[in-house]
């Protein structure tokens, strides 16, 4: 049922959505950024955008090893490749 969501909603707003999960990102419990990172994920490869999903399940590994740096970098990088696919 999501995917039939997103087939139909214009990509332009899936993509959107996507960078305002992950621009919502911040301090709290790991359970629920990874939670979101997840989502995030997900969302990328129903779009075929598997290098951003990979990069975004790099983020999750760098988060659970305490690798914020990594973390950021790789959330960063992927949010901007969605605002040049807009």
């Amino acid at each position: 049922m999501m995917t039939r969501k997103l087939i139909e909603q214009p990509t332009m707003s899936s993509t959107s959505k996507i960078i305002s999960s992950l621009n919502s990102l911040s301090l709290g419990k790991m359970e629920n950024i990874g939670a979101k990172l997840a989502e995030a994920r997900k969302a990328c490869l129903e779009l075929d955008e598997n290098e951003l999903a990979d990069r975004l399940r790099e983020a999750h590994g760098a988060l659970l090893r305490g690798d914020v740096r990594t973390y950021r970098k790789r959330v960063e990088s992927v949010v901007s490749r969605l605002g040049h696919r807009r």
